[in-house]
Parts: structure tokens; sequence; C-alpha cells
């Protein structure tokens, strides 16, 4: 039997990235409303169930590589989507605020695993693909945004039809399901394409790279630093956007529009801002992303406009999913490969860093100061000051 294309493979594992971040992170910001006003939260505990997902989401990242090595890619693959559908699914059971924090977190976790385990064996494609790399990548990241539109679509149709909010995370629970369903045959190995096993790094190239990497790191402050604003700024916008419009008596129509052009936007940029993580190899791609971010992040807390905030979904889209994309670039352009792993997990850190801290300082600062505004407001200050802090990087030779 032909294996399949890299093209068919790099869709059935973009699944995983549409499970990890489109669904298990981000559908949460459509059902923050309600869930805040059936259980009588206040905004910072709303964003501290998004908090209590990206510590889950840190420890996942940095337990991943132990389990692939352990487990598999396959298996590791599965117990992820697994785990990820079973937590969406156990939400749904709660209200009490230490078990749904409880669930929040242990489905970052899983999801983590998810997300790092089909990036690299989207990466393994690479190897046996064409100049369509980049491509197939972006391929991947993209699944994020399909699972941002199909929850867009999902929850309000359940929450239209007399549904609860627990049925909603029950309907996106059975989206997850048939997600890994499909994923099934590939991470047994039954589709033509046998995942890797990760093979463990030698003695010597780790001291290499441990010695390297502790002096490169004065050198990466800038773009580090910036790449936490990004953090901090993004989550709170994919936190708190649809619970703004809401309170500001957008209609649910407008809402589901806006949801689903910023799902569509993710899967189209990666073909927008390749060749910008090409030709720039310093700060200024990050300087840029995370400027336009801003402007997408202020737009919502000024204006009720529905072009305005279409406009704004359909930048951030295009732009959030990029940042991340423009760390990896910034790593393969100044680190030598040896260094690629481990400068690579040291953004990874800091971006979870921030996505800690994120949702909870915006939900404090709606809580205290004049709502949730005042609290997009801050997201796009400390974004932009991230673009100004990203333009002092230079280029690193190690």
């Amino acid at each position: 039997m032909h294996p399949p294309s890299p093209v068919l493979l790099a869709l059935v594992l973009s699944l995983a990235a549409a499970i990890s971040l489109g669904i298990t992170r981000f559908a949460y910001g459509l059902l923050l409303p309600i869930m805040r006003e059936d259980l009588g939260w206040s905004y910072f505990l709303s964003g501290a169930m998004n908090t209590a997902n990206a510590l889950g989401y840190l420890a996942g990242a940095l337990s991943a590589p132990l389990l692939l090595r352990r487990l598999g890619a396959g298996r590791t693959l599965l117990i992820g989507a697994v785990g990820g559908t079973a937590f969406m699914a156990l939400t749904g059971f709660f209200r009490t605020t230490e078990w749904l924090l409880l669930q929040r977190l242990l489905a970052g976790v899983t999801s983590a695993w998810l997300f790092v385990v089909g990036g690299w064996l989207t990466a393994q494609l690479l190897t046996r693909s064409d100049p369509r790399g980049g491509w197939l990548l972006g391929l991947y990241y993209g699944g994020t945004g399909w699972g941002i539109a199909v929850s867009a679509l999902t929850v309000p149709a359940v929450l239209a039809s007399g549904g609860s909010w627990p049925h909603a995370w029950w309907a996106l629970a059975l989206v997850c399901a048939l997600a890994s369903a499909a994923l099934w045959p590939l991470a047994r190995g039954r589709s033509g394409f046998t995942p890797g096993q990760p093979g463990q790094p030698s003695a010597q190239t780790s001291a290499q790279a441990g010695a390297v990497g502790w002096q490169t790191w004065r050198h990466c402050l800038p773009m580090l630093s910036a790449y936490g604003c990004f953090g901090i700024g993004y989550i709170g916008y994919m936190t708190f956007v649809i619970a703004l419009m809401r309170e500001q008596a957008v209609s649910a129509d407008s809402r589901t529009l806006f949801y689903t052009a910023l799902g569509l936007a993710v899967v189209a940029s990666a073909r927008i801002w390749a060749g910008l993580l090409e030709r720039f190899r310093e700060g200024q791609a990050m300087a840029l992303l995370n400027a336009l971010l801003g402007l997408a992040t202020v737009m919502p807390a000024l204006t009720v406009q529905t072009p305005v905030l279409l406009a704004s979904g359909v930048l951030f889209g295009a732009v959030f999913l990029s940042v991340v994309a423009s760390t990896t670039a910034w790593v393969r352009h100044n680190l030598p490969p040896h260094l690629w792993a481990q400068g690579i997990t040291g953004f990874t850190v800091v971006f979870a860093v921030g996505q800690v801290v994120g949702p909870s300082a915006v939900g404090l600062i709606a809580d205290e100061a004049a709502g949730l505004a005042s609290g997009l407001l801050a997201s796009a200050c400390v974004l932009w000051m991230g673009s100004a802090i990203a333009l002092l990087q230079t280029r690193t030779r190690v």
C-alpha cells in the first residue's frame, strides 16, 4: 500500500491542533459569559479558569518529551486526544469552582501533549517532503482555526436550541471525540505512516547545548521578553472578547460571525506571513505582529460597530499564531541546529508563563476598574510594549 501524501497526513494531524487549542483552549471564551452569570463568578475567577488551563499546558509541554520517549509518538497522541476529550465532557458535570479549575488544569496538560506530538509528527513529514515544508506546518497550525470556527458554530447552536452550558461542553466533547477517531488510524500506524520514535540526545550534545545555551539566553532577552508580553496580551483577548461583546449588547449572530471569521483567518495566516518570517532575522517580525495584535485588541474596547468588530477578529486571527511561528523562525535563523530544541523550549516556557498571568490579570483589572474594556486596553498596551522591546533584538551569533 502506498503511504498517503504528506499533505493529507498534515491535514489529518491538524485535527490535533483543532482539539488541543481550537476547542479545548479557545472554546472557553464562548462559554465564559453564561457560566459566569449562572455560577456567580467574578471576572478574576472567570480568568482564573484559563489561568489553570495555561498552567496545565505548561506542565504538559515540559513533560511531553519524556512521554514521547517512554511511550512513543502514537500512544502519546492518543492519550492526549482521548484525555482532552474526556476532560471536556467532564466539565459539564461540575458546578463547584475547585472541580472546574481541576478540569481546566488537566485539560491543559493533555492538550499540550496532543499539540506538541502533533507538531513533532508534522515536522517528520518535512524530511519526506519537498519545498512545501512551510505549507505543511501551516496546514497543521491551521487546525487551530478550524477548531475555533467549529466551536463558534457549535456553542450558539446548542444554546439557541434550549441547551445550557453543560450541554455545550458535551457537544464540544463529541466534536473532539470524532476528531480523535480520525486520528486513531494514523496514531496506530494503520494509515501507511508509522510515527517515529524520538531519539535520546548524546551526553556530549546535551552538555554542549547546555553550556552554549546559558551563554545564549542573555542575547535572546528582547525576543523572550516580547514573547512573554504576547502571551499575556493575546490570551486576555481570547478569554474575554466574547464576554465584552455580550456586555455591550452585540447580537448573538454578530458574535458568531466574529468568532467564526477569527477562526478562518487563523487558517489563512500561515500563507500571509511566511515571507515576512523568512525575510527578517532580528526582532522586526515579532515587533510588527505584536503591534498589529495590539491594534486588533483595542478595537472592541473602543466601539461596538459590527464592521470594526469583524475587522478586529479577522486581524487578530490572521496574526496571533504567526507570532508563535515567528519565534521558531527566529531560532532557526539565529541559533545552530543543535540548540534549536532548547531554544524553542525556552520560548515555549516564557509563552506559557505569559498565558498563566494574562487571564487572571485582565479579570482583576475588569473587576477593579471600569469593566472588560479596561482589561482589553491593558492587554493592548502589553502587546505594544512587547512590540517596542522586540525592536531591541539584534542578530545572535553563537
